[in-house]
């Protein structure tokens, strides 16, 4: 396909994840069938390396540290989110402790760091509502 739609003379670079197959095969079989003169620095620079992939890896190992307090807060995520009648059990605790509840609990998704991000910063909102709610539930 490369070589049908004249990709082959157009492309300079290649922005892929850091999957070692990519290193390995992928990217020798992609450079093979390219000219090598119409490439940057004959093809030095042809895979370069996805950034928000890098930043995702070392957030992961970061929030690794806070593992077991990250399970805590997505369960309790997930329980009081998981049927109406915890939800609004929920809110009322939030009115009974004078905090506003100004947002749904989210859950967030493992493999996106942002949307960790997203699950931590509504529940710290919330914290004094999770000890008050523990103390009730187990």
């Amino acid at each position: 396909m490369l070589m049908d739609w004249n990709l082959d003379i157009k492309v300079s670079t290649l922005t892929i994840d850091n999957c070692t197959t990519n290193d390995d095969g992928m990217i020798e079989h992609i450079l093979d069938k390219m000219l090598h003169r119409s490439l940057i620095f004959g093809g030095q620079l042809f895979h370069m390396r996805c950034c928000a992939h890098i930043l995702n890896l070392i957030v992961k190992d970061g929030l690794y540290i806070i593992g077991n307090v990250m399970e805590k807060v997505r369960e309790s995520a997930n329980y009081w989110t998981t049927t109406p009648k915890r939800e609004e059990k929920f809110i009322k605790t939030c009115a009974k402790l004078s905090i506003p509840f100004s947002g749904k609990l989210v859950l967030d998704c493992k493999t996106r760091w942002n949307s960790t991000f997203l699950m931590l910063q509504v529940a710290i909102k919330y914290k004094d509502v999770f000890d008050r709610l523990s103390k009730r539930e187990s």
